[in-house]
Order: structure tokens, then C-alpha cells, then sequence
């Protein structure tokens, strides 16, 4: 699939700001599951200091930016091409016991394994629980193939976490979400990366977009697309299987990534740090706009 993606971010504060600077997850990562064209980023007031050509410690393109001028209003808009491609079929032996890798995991041994470590601990916003590890435990009875029990793992958190997008925000407790089992993508993919951690597997968080379909006879309105956020897990020997509780489905061509990390913390579109600007709110708008199937 080829898209056409726009992602414009605006920042309204009550009181001018005198100076901040921010971090931002835009642009588009590269890799042989997709391509990207033209990206064009546009910063309004335009900073006095740029940095786009960076990449963090994940290898996420970021853009680090600094505003001298005072201003009420910040807006922030990202235009890219992106061509992506279907992941390759599963092993056949779905990966294998899930117990093989974990162990593998534990060692810390073998080919590709020093790469998954990272994402094999807690994190800020995903601690090692109880809940997490009590809620995986029927998806992952002794010897199922790994693959098979973390699409069980998927279906079973679409099904039974209501999506909701009144019910959390950003940086509410992960307990909290268990408790109340609803929430949005992000806290979707939290709660299975939380699950397999605690089962001792290699998850990250995968920022990004998804195809969006408008109701059957209705037209697609522009800017009603949201960012999107699924996870992966590790499967030795074959590489980062990307799944989408949010969904219940194996992310594919209709998912475009921006960037991973351990949570949500380490890939947020645009985080920052303000001089002034007193209460603020945020305006989003995304499209993503089919090119060619």
C-alpha cells in the first residue's frame, strides 16, 4: 500500500511563552517492511535552533527543536509518503515452545537476542505486575507455539478491554486500566506488553498510523484519522512479530510505523519543556490517504 500521511499538531497556551524546546517522533522509520518519500516538516514559529537528522538510542528518526520568540500558539506539521509491505509469513513452527524463547531470553544468548533486551524489563510507564501476569497465564499454557499464544493473548485483551476514549489519558497507572478494563490503543498496547514481560517474553511499543475506512456510503473527513499505537514481540530467528489488540489483528499494510520503544514515554509524538504559556490545549489532526492499493 502507498499512503499520502499528514499529521498537523497545534498548541494553544494562555500566556505567551518565552522559550521551549521539544523532542519529537515524526518522521517515519525505514526499514524492509516499509518506505518513506518526501517527508516535509513545517514549524510555526519557525525555531531558532533545528535538529532533524537524529536518531535516539531505537534508531527513530527524531527532530529536536528550540523556540526563542514568544509566542501563544505552536503548530507543528509533518507531510510524508510511505509505502508499505506485508510482514513474511510466520514460521512454520509458530516460533516454537514459548518457553524455548523466554529461556533463550533469560540467558541472554543467541543470535539477535542482545537487541531484544531492552524491551524484556519494566519500564516507566509499564511496571512488572501481577495483574499483567496472572491476566497472560491462560494464553500461555506449558509448550504452545510462542505465536499462537500471543494472537490468543491479543484476542483475548480486544475482547475483554472495552476501547473508550473518555475512560483514560496519558500516564494514568497501568493497574488502573487492568482495573477498569477499558482505555484506547495506547493502553491496549501497554496492557499486552505489560502481559509479556511479565511472562518473561521481549515486547516494544510501535507508534504509528492506521488505515482508517469511513462508514459504508459515507466520505473520509479530513483530519478524522489519530495516531496509533500497536506492539511487537520477539521471536528468535525470525525477527519482531507486530500485533494490534486494539484490532485483533497481525499489524500489516494498513499499519504505517513511526517509531518503537519500551512505552509510550519514549516515542510520544511531541514532548517538551515550556518557559510560560500558563493552561494550553491541544488540537490534532491526522490523515492518512490511500495513494495506491
Amino acid at each position: 500500500m502507498k499512503y499520502r500521511v499528514r499529521h498537523l499538531t497545534r498548541y494553544h497556551y494562555g500566556a505567551p511563552v518565552s522559550l521551549s524546546h521539544h523532542a519529537a517522533h515524526l518522521r517515519p522509520r525505514g526499514d524492509s517492511s516499509q518506505r518513506h518519500h518526501g517527508v516535509d516538516l513545517d514549524i510555526t514559529p519557525f525555531p531558532a535552533v533545528l535538529k532533524d537528522d537524529r536518531l535516539d538510542y531505537f534508531g527513530n528518526p527524531t527532530t529536536f527543536f528550540t523556540i526563542q520568540e514568544p509566542h501563544t500558539t505552536l503548530e507543528v506539521e509533518v507531510r510524508f509518503v510511505v509505502e508499505t509491505h506485508a510482514p513474511p509469513p510466520l514460521p512454520a513452527d509458530g516460533g516454537g515452545p514459548w518457553e524455548t524463547t523466554r529461556d533463550r531470553l533469560t540467558a541472554g544468548t543467541g543470535a539477535g537476542i542482545e537487541r531484544s533486551l531492552d524491551f524484556l524489563h519494566a519500564s516507566s510507564q509499564v511496571p512488572l505486575l501481577a495483574q499483567a501476569a496472572a491476566y497472560a497465564a491462560p494464553s500461555f499454557p506449558p509448550g504452545r507455539p510462542l505465536a499462537e499464544a500471543v494472537l490468543d493473548l491479543v484476542r483475548r485483551i480486544h475482547t475483554d478491554f472495552v476501547f473508550d476514549p473518555d475512560a483514560t489519558s496519558v500516564g494514568i497507572p497501568l493497574a488502573e486500566v487492568f482495573s477498569g478494563r477499558r482505555g484506547v490503543c495506547q493502553d491496549f498496547a501497554h496492557v499486552g506488553i505489560a502481559c509479556l514481560r511479565a511472562t518473561g517474553l521481549a515486547a516494544r511499543y510501535v507508534s504509528g498510523y492506521i488505515r482508517t475506512l469511513p462508514p459504508p456510503g459515507q466520505e473520509k473527513l479530513q483530519g478524522a484519522d489519530a495516531s496509533h499505537a500497536w506492539l511487537s514481540v520477539f521471536l528468535p530467528g525470525w525477527g519482531w512479530l507486530e500485533v494490534d489488540p486494539t484490532n485483533d489483528m497481525i499489524a500489516g499494510e494498513d499499519h504505517v510505523v513511526v517509531a518503537w520503544g519500551r512505552d509510550y514515554d519514549d516515542v510520544s509524538p511531541i514532548r517538551g519543556v515550556v518557559l510560560g504559556g500558563g493552561d494550553h490545549h491541544v488540537e490534532v489532526a491526522v490523515d492518512v490517504d490511500v495513494i495506491r492499493p
